[in-house]
């Protein structure tokens, strides 16, 4: 197999990808498979029949579940072998966290153990740091807390309060601080715990549940993963010797926002799972209950909405593994000393910084919906805690608010992409002349396109590039340096990459199962591309013009309108036999489509 094109991050909005430069989920290899299978399988073997006794927080339970996973290998697979763990690509590891996202809460207790609590060691710690810890972290021996947020510092995350202070004999940093919304805090005996040294010097420092000092102070009553712990994490003249000092001081941040990104990752392809498995309980219900004398699946609205969960999923899995394998391409040019340098795999990662966050917001937002349809499906009995709709729905709302809110993400979105336009680190202004000089000709080019079943669709993921790229432009033009402080427009910008991220991902997957097995074979996949491509180009347009609304006026604003009509010029297509393709397919099934 050819290898694939490596793209700067952020590179889609401004170039043409083709489909044998994206990896997709069915490129994965046999050994790959293995490894989602092994996950799968102990899900459903040991996480669904015992979902009662999690949800009752049960500790020793918790830990012997973690202590089986690292006897199966899934609790290092982002460490490296020579650690005792299975240094699997992040391919493996996002197909290893879909699976266990369909663990209920016990996936969150596997998730923040198995990564922001492991993650910091592996990309950050000094080698005798990585030989202390990750071993006894693979095994499931020890198990492991992420300690950032505060009451003042939520997605703030800088503006921490915790003061470490180093002690007169130099051995020791004494730590007084209180984290909160602590995953695995009173289960956790190692934390990765973050201070300011010296009031200003944001510090990352890994703190054993043993060292004096440290506490976990009660048990938070939550909406939903009722199963996992999350606690405040206390620390009260804590003593941290010197050597525990995670990467550098002052270098906090660079740990934080980092780890952050591979989360984002690995949240965007753990919900993948849960939404496969709403799609599983919505159809075995739909295809039991009957009304009117018929199966509720017989409906057309229940098609419907059987359909649409499938596409957002269909979206949400392309885009994740397409993400997580750039990852793994980008790592795989690092020489040999590179790939042994946590800061440079972790640099390796911020690359793709906008698509992270791209995967955690669209994913999220992916798993809302099919919860919420699944708690439809299932009528009354949705809202009733003996059927699993009703924690499904629970569990689902705290994705948003996970790894960074969605509202932040999307301010981060645009502004990355902005960022390093300005600084040459990715082409935009390039793009930017290039669309200039297109513009004063025609820049829809026509409606005629290939015969590809697909043709209508590339164009108009291209149109929409070019959409998005006119409007930042303008924005970046008039509000200049002001621009962050919009987060209105901010946001319109971000939705407007995660739908071209969204559907250019589903539409190169497609791409290339007609490319390589033909149209028949292709028929589902082809379906949900030409849905969601139909639906999000009003959407798209729509943002532009509100963008431009806010930039422009007059006779400027009205000629802005006329151009994005002229590019974003289509002819909707008639979804409704697209959807039932898809739900019959599911109904026979019972199961995700793809």
């Amino acid at each position: 197999m050819a290898e694939r094109k490596i793209f700067l991050g952020g590179e889609f909005l401004i170039s043409d990808i083709l489909p044998e430069d994206v990896f997709t989920p069915e490129d994965i290899s046999r050994e790959q498979k293995m490894v989602y299978e092994s996950a799968v399988d102990f899900v459903k073997k040991e996480i669904l029949p015992n979902i009662e006794r999690i949800e009752e927080k049960n500790e020793s339970f918790a830990r012997s579940l973690i202590r089986k996973t690292g006897e199966l290998g899934l609790n290092g697979i982002d460490i490296p072998v020579e650690y005792g763990g299975e240094g699997m690509d992040k391919i493996s590891t996002c197909l290893v966290t879909e699976a266990m996202g369909a663990g209920a809460s016990f996936a969150v207790s596997h998730s923040a153990h198995t990564g922001i609590g492991t993650l910091p060691i592996v990309y950050f710690g000094t080698e005798d740091q990585k030989k202390k810890y990750l071993p006894k972290l693979a095994s499931g021996e020890l198990l492991a807390a992420y300690c950032l947020t505060e009451s003042s510092a939520g997605s703030d995350a800088l503006n921490s309060q915790s003061t470490a202070v180093l002690s007169q004999d130099g051995k020791n940093y004494i730590l007084n601080g209180e984290k909160i919304f602590i995953s695995n805090g009173a289960w956790a005996d190692v934390f990765i715990i973050y201070a300011k040294v010296d009031g200003d010097k944001f510090t990352g420092f890994i703190v054993e549940r043993s060292f004096p000092g440290v506490s976990s102070g009660a048990e938070e009553k939550k909406l939903g993963i009722k199963g996992s712990s999350t606690t405040p994490v206390l620390m009260k003249d804590c003593v941290v010797p010197a050597g525990n000092v995670l990467f550098e001081i002052g270098q906090g941040h660079r740990i934080a926002f980092n780890v952050l990104n591979i989360g984002r990752l690995k949240l965007g392809a753990s919900v993948v799972g849960p939404s496969k498995a709403a799609i599983t309980e919505a159809v075995k219900y739909a295809n039991m209950r009957e009304q009117f004398g018929r199966k509720i699946s017989s409906f057309g609205m229940i098609k419907n909405k059987l359909a649409d969960m499938s596409i957002m999923t269909y979206m949400a899995e392309s885009l994740a593994y397409r993400t997580a394998a750039a990852i793994d391409d980008r790592l795989g040019i690092l020489d040999e000393k590179g790939k042994k340098d946590g800061a440079e795999n972790a640099k390796a990662i911020e690359e793709y910084a906008i698509e992270c966050s791209i995967a955690k917001v669209f994913g999220s937002e992916c798993l809302d919906f099919c919860v919420d349809e699944l708690v439809q499906i299932f009528g009354g009995n949705g809202y009733i805690t003996e059927y699993p709709a009703e924690r499904m729905y629970r569990d689902s709302r705290i994705n948003r608010i996970f790894e960074g809110t969605n509202e932040v993400n999307r301010l981060l979105i645009p502004g990355t992409v902005v960022k390093r336009g300005l600084q040459n680190r990715l082409p935009v202004m390039d793009a930017l002349a290039e669309l200039e000089s297109e513009l004063k000709t025609d820049p829809a080019e026509s409606l005629k396109h290939g015969e590809s079943p697909l043709s209508a669709q590339e164009h108009m993921v291209k149109m929409c590039k070019k959409i998005h790229l006119m409007t930042s432009g303008a924005a970046v033009s008039k509000l200049l340096s002001n621009i962050a402080e919009e987060q209105e427009v901010m946001a319109m910008l971000a939705d407007m990459i995660i739908m071209i991220y969204a559907m250019e991902s589903g539409l190169l997957r497609a791409r290339k199962i007609l490319d390589s097995k033909g149209e028949q074979r292709a028929g589902y996949h082809i379906a949900a591309v030409k849905v969601y491509v139909n639906d999000v180009i009003p959407e798209i347009a729509s943002l532009a013009k509100q963008v431009f609304a806010f930039v422009e006026a007059g006779e400027t604003l009205y000629k802005k309108y006329e151009k994005i009509d002229r590019i974003a010029s289509y002819r909707p297509i008639n979804t409704i036999p697209l959807r039932r393709i898809i739900a019959e397919k599911i109904i026979k099934t019972q199961r995700y489509p793809y």
